[in-house]
């Protein structure tokens, strides 16, 4: 099942030199795990409640594949030169599988809730 790597980051200008390296590196890193960029450092439109930074998207072909990513060498190497200059979280999270049925989910939730 397709997973992402979804990161709110709240820069500050200017950007620290550190940070330009690590855009230059990053993609690199996540390339050998099958990892790719849906939305890098876009502040987004938000319709509901408040912007909380800048996202940047990555998909992967599994849970598993980001894990290894994140915990490679290579991403290691060069997290801190990001985490160093730009505060913000980073989650990896499952997406959902073919065919999902968020109405299924509703009526399985509401039958926990019952017992």
């Amino acid at each position: 099942m397709t997973a992402y790597a979804i990161a709110v980051l709240r820069p500050t200008q200017p950007l620290h030199p550190d940070v330009l390296i690590y855009i230059e590196r990053v993609q690199g890193t996540f390339e050998p795990y099958g990892g790719r960029f849906l939305s890098h450092g876009k502040p987004g439109e938000w319709v509901e409640g408040e912007r909380p930074g800048d996202l940047v998207i990555v998909e992967f072909p599994d849970l598993a594949h980001a894990h290894d990513w994140y915990a490679s060498d290579a991403y290691r190497e060069i997290l801190p030169l990001r985490a160093d200059h730009i505060p913000g979280e980073l989650v990896l999270l499952d997406g959902v599988p073919e065919g999902y049925d968020a109405g299924r989910t509703a009526s399985l939730m509401r039958g926990a809730a019952a017992m």
